[in-house]
């Protein structure tokens, strides 16, 4: 063979923009920093293992694969196993909203059923509208899509309704993406009023609503607030997303999805595409779950223990951030957002804290436009109030730097 012959090395081709242009999530990369274990971590998002029913799981899993190893161990329908869908069906029924196990499809997990909504409703260059600021990795799944998204103004009571009927009428949308009860990042829920004032928009201005719902359930105070999607003008343009990851285990991966039948279908088709089903064995295994062991028992006292660790967070925070600082008071959920005086960049001031050996998450990734620098998210559910204490000790040496 000739030199001449001999074929220069060709560059493969490139990904694709959207995956150059998305980056990896920042809560992800700040657990791999601070998984010392000397590190108290108020960053994560992880419910407490330890407080896991791992003897309800574990039994549930024996008896499936017992009793049932053929099919627990077999390829399924995309839509969800019969069995688990009955169940979620009564519940969301018990809960306010009249449900049929057909209007349900189950997705490997809640976040898995955002990414087929964005496969089912969106184009590339379409508008999404969301919360200021928002869940992160739905800000990731909408622009993995190509979307444009925007933020809608709002205030302590989450989207003002009058700026999100501006916005629709200005931007034509597909949809509004929301976490109404105890929200990631902020905790914040939304009154009824607003929820409704919100349904009415999207019934007048011809909207989709995507209401996202892994934290409901743990109420630590006050009255629960019905679902958007059982509002009577949302009905037919809502989608609620379920989960069992804060309430069961998140290892199962397991959520759910209920949307109008067109909708759901093509949800369905993008499914196929994508997993063909959830884990056989994972549904079977939280059916029999749901038929012999009180869940909602094991939630409530979940959140008891969640209740006695956001008091200990609430009451060291004063002494532990800058004065001027504020923040709130969750009703439930996991997360608490506070807000340093102007001054502050929290992610600036993230490896001097991190040096401390206690981690939070800065508020800035979660916002869709200019974000608010001076934010920060708190995660209180996985440490032991002393743990609590301590943390905040730590975090309050390293802002002061």
């Amino acid at each position: 063979m000739t030199v001449a012959s001999v074929s220069a090395p060709r560059s493969v081709p490139p990904l694709a923009a959207r995956s150059r242009s998305i980056g990896g999530s920042p809560v992800r990369d700040i657990l791999a920093v601070t998984a010392r274990p000397e590190v108290i971590n108020f960053a994560g998002g992880l419910p407490a293992p330890e407080l896991f029913d791992r003897d309800g799981v574990a039994a549930a899993f024996r008896h499936v694969l017992e009793e049932a190893p053929a099919q627990a161990l077999q390829y399924s329908t995309t839509e969800g196993e019969p069995a688990l869908r009955e169940r979620l069906a009564a519940r969301t029924t018990a809960r306010g909203l009249p449900t049929a196990a057909d209007d349900l499809l189950v997705t490997t997990g809640s976040q898995q059923a955002l990414s087929l909504l964005a496969s089912a409703l969106l184009d590339p260059g379409d508008t999404v509208l969301v919360e200021a600021p928002c869940y992160l990795a739905a800000l990731q799944v909408f622009g993995l899509a190509g979307a444009r998204i925007l933020a809608v103004p709002g205030d302590a009571d989450g989207p003002d309704p009058e700026a999100l009927a501006d916005l629709v009428l200005r931007e034509r949308p597909k949809l509004l993406y929301t976490v109404p009860t105890f929200q990631n990042p902020t905790g914040r829920t939304l009154p009824a009023p607003r929820r409704a004032a919100l349904a009415s928009v999207a019934a007048r201005h011809g909207l989709w609503i995507v209401e996202d719902d892994p934290y409901g359930e743990l109420r630590y105070d006050g009255a629960r607030v019905p679902w958007i999607a059982a509002h009577p003008d949302a009905h037919d343009r809502t989608v609620l997303l379920g989960s069992f990851s804060k309430v069961m285990a998140p290892g199962i991966r397991l959520g759910w999805l209920r949307a109008p039948a067109e909708l759901r279908r093509a949800c369905v088709v993008a499914k196929q595409a994508a997993d063909l089903h959830t884990p056989t064995v994972n549904q079977l295994a939280a059916a029999r779950y749901l038929a012999v062991e009180d869940l909602d028992a094991h939630v409530g006292r979940v959140a008891s223990v969640y209740r006695e660790r956001r008091d200990a967070m609430l009451a060291g925070l004063g002494a532990a951030l800058p004065d001027g600082s504020q923040w709130n008071t969750p009703e439930g959920g996991m997360f608490l957002w506070a807000r340093l005086p102007d001054a502050y960049d929290t992610t600036a001031l993230l490896p001097q804290v991190v040096a401390q050996d206690v981690a939070y998450v800065p508020g800035a990734p979660f916002y869709a436009g200019d974000a608010d620098r001076s934010t920060l998210r708190l995660c209180f559910v996985t440490q032991t109030p002393r743990e609590i204490a301590e943390g905040l000790r730590r975090l309050e040496r390293g802002l002061k730097g």
